[in-house]
Parts: C-alpha cells; sequence; structure tokens
C-alpha cells in the first residue's frame, strides 16, 4: 500500500511539472560560437549608429546642409542593419510554442514598429519640407527669368538710341546680365560713327530753327567758312555741321576735355568705367543724378559755345535759357534734349579715347589741304573731280580724324573744286 502511495505522489509530481518552449535536445544543442558572433555585430553596430550620430549633430555647428543629409543617412543605414541583425536573431530562436498575448517579445516588436512609424513620419515631413523649398526656389527663378527678358527687350528696343548694332548689344551682356564692353579698335571707331551722326542729327532742328526765325541760310554758312565753292546749295549744311564740330572738338586730347574739375580722370580703367556707366544712362538723368559731375560741367561749357546768344535770342526772343544753363541748371526744353545728345555721344566718344594705353590721337585737316585717300574721306560720295590735272582740296573739316594704335581713321571732309554725278 505505500509502495501505490509514492507512485500516486511521484505521478502528481510529474504533471505539475511546466513545458519548456523547445526541446531541451535543441536548447543544448546551440552554438556558442555563432551566438557570440551575433552579438559582436550587434555591439560593432551600435558603435558604427553612436559615431553617425555624433557625426549628424557635428553637421548642425556649424550648419552644412550637405554634411547633415549625408550624416542622416549613415544613420539610417545603420538603423536598418541594427533591424537586420534583430530579424536574423528572431529567425534562428524561434518564439516559444506557447505564447500569450501579453508575451513582452511581442510588445517589443510593436513598439519597435511604432518606433520605426515615426521616423518614417519625420522622414516624410521633411522630404515634404525640401519639396517646398524646391517649389519656391522654382517660383524665384521664373520670376527672375520674367524680368531679365523684359529687361532684354527693354534694352533692345534702345539699341538704336545707344547707337549700337545687334551683335554689339549681344557681345556687350555678360554671363550675369550685366552690360559690358571689351576696349577694342572697333568700339571706337562705333563710337566716331556715333559722334559724327549726333552732330548730323543736332544740325537739323538747328537749321530748321534757323529758318523759322527768319536766317538768312547763305549768309550765315558764308560766315562759317567764307568763299567755299558748293557743288550743290544743299551741302551748306556741311558749314553747320563743321561748325558744331569744331566747337564740340575743342580740347579733346585733354585729358580733363579742357574742363576744371576737382576729381581728377584716375586711371585708364577707371575711365573706362565712367564711359560704360553713361553709355546706358539718358544725358538728361546723367545731369540731374550728377550736378557737379565732370560730364554736367562739359555740357555747360560747351552748350555756350555752341548755341551763339544772338542765335539763341533769334530761337526764343529772349536769353532766359542760356542764363538758366550758364547758373547750372538743365532745361527740359526739346532743343537742350536735342544738345544733350550730341553731348553725349562726344563725351563718351572722348572717354573711350583716353581709356586706351597710349591714348588716341586727334587730327584736324586745315582748308586747302589737298585730299589723301589714306587720311581723308569725302562726304559726298557721287562727286568727280572737275579738272583731273589737280588734286580735289579741302574746303571744310566736317569731322576729324584719329590714330589708334598703328590705325587711322579718316577725318570725314567736304571737297572744293567738284561737281555730282548724274
Amino acid at each position: 500500500m505505500q509502495q501505490t502511495g509514492v507512485k500516486d505522489t511521484q505521478l502528481r509530481d510529474s504533471n505539475n511539472q511546466k513545458v519548456h518552449p523547445q526541446p531541451m535536445e535543441e536548447a543544448a544543442n546551440q552554438n556558442p560560437e555563432a551566438m557570440e558572433a551575433l552579438v559582436s555585430k550587434i555591439f560593432t553596430n551600435i558603435s558604427s549608429l553612436k559615431s553617425a550620430y555624433i557625426q549628424l549633430q557635428s553637421a548642425h555647428t556649424p550648419y552644412d546642409p550637405d554634411k547633415i543629409q549625408a550624416a542622416d543617412k549613415l544613420v539610417i543605414s545603420e538603423l536598418k542593419n541594427l533591424s537586420e541583425l534583430k530579424h536574423f536573431y528572431r529567425e534562428h530562436n524561434p518564439k516559444p510554442v506557447c505564447v500569450s498575448p501579453q508575451d513582452s517579445r511581442l510588445a517589443a516588436e510593436i513598439q519597435e514598429q511604432q518606433s520605426l512609424l515615426k521616423t518614417y513620419e519625420v522622414m516624410v515631413k521633411k522630404f515634404q519640407s525640401e519639396i517646398q523649398n524646391k517649389d519656391s526656389e522654382i517660383v524665384q527663378l521664373h520670376q527672375k527669368i520674367q524680368e531679365a527678358s523684359q529687361k532684354r527687350v527693354k534694352l533692345e528696343k534702345n539699341l538704336k538710341l545707344r547707337g549700337m548694332s545687334t551683335k554689339e548689344f549681344k557681345d556687350g551682356v555678360d554671363e550675369d546680365g550685366i552690360f559690358s564692353l571689351d576696349l577694342s579698335a572697333d568700339l571706337f571707331k562705333s563710337g566716331v560713327e556715333a559722334a559724327y551722326k549726333s552732330i548730323h542729327d543736332f544740325s537739323k532742328p538747328l537749321i530748321n530753327m534757323m529758318k523759322a526765325a527768319g536766317w538768312d541760310l547763305d549768309a550765315a554758312a558764308n560766315s562759317i567758312e567764307p568763299d567755299i565753292v558748293y557743288a550743290k546749295r544743299a551741302h551748306k549744311k556741311y558749314a553747320f555741321e563743321s561748325h558744331i564740330c569744331q566747337r564740340m572738338f575743342l580740347g579733346f586730347q585733354d585729358e580733363s576735355f579742357s574742363v576744371k574739375s576737382e576729381n581728377p580722370s584716375g586711371t585708364k580703367e577707371s575711365v573706362f568705367h565712367q564711359y560704360l556707366a553713361l553709355r546706358e544712362m539718358d544725358p538728361l538723368d546723367a545731369v540731374g543724378q550728377s550736378p557737379d559731375s565732370i560730364f554736367e560741367k562739359f555740357c555747360r561749357s560747351k552748350y555756350v559755345v555752341v548755341v551763339h546768344p544772338k542765335m539763341e535770342a533769334s530761337f526764343f526772343g529772349n536769353l532766359d535759357q542760356r542764363n538758366y544753363v550758364m547758373g547750372g541748371g538743365h532745361p527740359r526744353t526739346a532743343f537742350y534734349q536735342a544738345f544733350l545728345k550730341l553731348a553725349k555721344s562726344i563725351w563718351l566718344l572722348h572717354r573711350l579715347a583716353h581709356s586706351f594705353d597710349p591714348s588716341v590721337k586727334i587730327f584736324q585737316v586745315k582748308r586747302g589741304a589737298e585730299f589723301s585717300e589714306v587720311y581723308m574721306e569725302s562726304v559726298e560720295k557721287n562727286c568727280v573731280i572737275e579738272d583731273s590735272d589737280q588734286k580735289p582740296k579741302v574746303g571744310l573739316m566736317v569731322m576729324p580724324g584719329f590714330w589708334i594704335g598703328g590705325s587711322v581713321i579718316q577725318s570725314q571732309v567736304y571737297l572744293t573744286g567738284m561737281k555730282m554725278a548724274e
């Protein structure tokens, strides 16, 4: 009977024993070396994660967007590696057969997934912010393109007023949209052409106002250069152009254009910068913005020598405009603004001439000099020599010539003793 009781007791104890989650033999046969290698990889990964996080913090002081982005990618990469090690461990160490809903491992996995979800949410917000910044940059670039296009259209509309060709305009704008030109003989030649055109353009309103005031144009032309034989009566316009030219170019060889100034011109480079700055400005705006500039003084001094007091009095009935100019003012009359365009073109040519090293030299041709095809060019192209035994003579110098380096820019002259070809 005692033996039976002992057996019952042993049976009850056996039934109360816990069931292991996996066979004891499998647990005993686990490879300790593999587990040690896994733990080593985990420690290495954690060290790398710490290093990446330190790099991420360092990139914020000083703030460096490129380094922050690189460190951020490195942190994410190390987190992924750590996650892969965790999954590797779970695959080779299955969960117990009897697992309750409250199992701590399941709770830990849920928590990890929630943490990853938060990380992804942060990344999504970051990418959205970057997209918004890029969109803002695109809008700003579109605005700059529109502004540049509008500025270009405006500049192209004013090409004729600046005396520029389309090619020169394109060559003169740099990659930032800033107008600039290289100092060259071609640039100076275009300046000479613009100056001659401005003399011709100003002579037109001058002659028209003389006609309106009842002037004897034949007598006026003869008073400028007497006894000139003109092939046509209309050619007497060259006498007035010569009058304007002689007075506008007086003092051209002097670096200050014979205008007294407290501020000297400075270096060749600074003179060229003055040329570039004024070339883009309206002359009336230029004299208004800098009332004591050397250009403003040049305009005042040239006006009183080009436009004679008797001439002005006959035009306007008084000398109010002359007195206003001599007092430092610049009237907004059409006649004076036409003169300012002339003064600007001559001043620009002067600034350009003294930007070269050595400076461009000016030369004039006297009346009665024999015509030379090297140094002179006739303003009238369709003319013939009356007497083939004699060389034609210079009657008027309409525009001076220039030496630039080893090259010659011919002077423009009106020849006597010529007939017009039919």
